[in-house]
């Protein structure tokens, strides 16, 4: 057998219709950029997840930038997250000039440890951008507390995430902005690039739509000193489309989640685990295993690829050896990233592929 991994073949040819009419009809329309569909997704963004403003970008990267450029992250700024992400959480902070100040993660969820967040708060820290690893939504209600003490601003990192749930409300009702990515991996992705920023906040709404017009408030009228940040219409199309089957496509990755577990119950492994008080979008099953090269490598050739998410804390990465950190400054982080494999993980994986990963594994 051949898992795929993502199968994004396999839901294209399950939307095709509807996706194909959708680009072309921003193809006959020649309005690629700005067009019809970007207004569209951003209301039924806004409706998915009962938020008042949904402001589209060009990708994830794009909706952290933007969010910590409404909020007037400078030079010398200091922004607590975690090590344990993808490089630009912690890389947009650094390209306002910005400082990262890492935290290390709580060892079962692999998100923030908020008992840790309070001691690494300085006169500089402006922000808290907790990230919702792998779909799961940190401990918002602790990181607001310390956050309301401090008068510090939230971000959430949603990249993985949009769709899942932080004691029955979507995360953008959590924060001060919420972010989310459209890459094609992700749990609502689109055919390239393309994100999101999510706020209750008018003024910052505002900002941000200008910001991602180069700051315009009108044609050549520049308020702020923005960037080239809109998404394009016919990723905008495409998500639309998508936006319609999120809700199933959510329930049938948490129906996947459920089987895996059941499955891998008991085995010698550690498996994912969600608080009571959340819910997933799964945009990874993550498992952790002491001998991970091997297994990865048994596991291909039968036809199981696996991925990690992610082999080297950010602390640890050259481009952030400025920053001063070492080996052994975030232990748990350090340990995770030697052990972490994600498991092909998707809406459409059926039992009898669940099982027969399960049985090689």
């Amino acid at each position: 057998m051949k898992i795929d991994f993502a199968k994004l073949q396999y839901q294209y040819q399950l939307y095709k219709a509807e996706i194909d009419e959708a680009i072309h009809k921003v193809l006959d329309n020649s309005n690629y950029i700005m067009g019809e569909e970007v207004a569209q997704l951003e209301e039924g963004l806004q409706d998915f997840a009962g938020a008042k403003h949904a402001i589209t970008c060009a990708s994830g990267t794009d909706a952290l930038l933007l969010s910590m450029m409404a909020l007037d992250i400078k030079a010398d700024d200091e922004i607590i997250t975690t090590p344990f992400t993808f490089i630009a959480t912690a890389e947009t902070i650094a390209l306002l000039g910005a400082k990262p100040v890492f935290v290390d993660i709580d060892e079962k969820t692999y998100n923030i440890d908020t008992t840790k967040l309070e001691a690494k708060i300085t006169a500089k820290t402006k922000a808290i951008m907790p990230v919702s690893l792998y779909g799961q939504p940190a401990d918002m209600d602790k990181i607001n507390i310390i956050a309301n003490k401090y008068n510090l601003k939230v971000i959430i990192d949603g990249a993985q995430s949009f769709g899942a749930t932080y004691k029955d409300k979507m995360e953008v009702h959590h924060c001060d902005i919420y972010t989310t990515s459209f890459f094609p991996a992700k749990p609502l992705g689109c055919f390239g690039d393309g994100g999101a920023v999510l706020t209750n906040n008018e003024e910052m709404t505002e900002k941000i739509c200008m910001l991602r017009v180069h700051g315009q408030n009108k044609r050549y009228h520049h308020k702020y000193i923005g960037l080239g940040g809109r998404m394009d219409t016919i990723q905008c199309a495409i998500i639309n489309v998508k936006l319609k089957h999120y809700a199933k496509d959510l329930a049938l990755r948490q129906a996947v989640a459920e089987e895996y577990t059941n499955v891998l119950a008991n085995k010698e492994l550690r498996l994912p685990l969600i608080d009571g008080n959340m819910t997933s979008a799964w945009a990874q099953y993550s498992i952790r295993i002491q001998n991970r090269d091997e297994v990865q490598a048994r596991l291909k050739e039968e036809g199981i690829p696996t991925a990690v998410h992610y082999p080297i804390p950010l602390h640890l990465q050259e481009c952030f050896e400025y920053l001063g950190y070492e080996k052994g400054d975030f232990p748990i982080a350090e340990l995770v990233s030697t052990e972490i494999m994600s498991l092909p993980m998707n809406p459409y994986l059926d039992d009898v592929e669940i099982e027969y990963i399960s049985k090689k594994l």
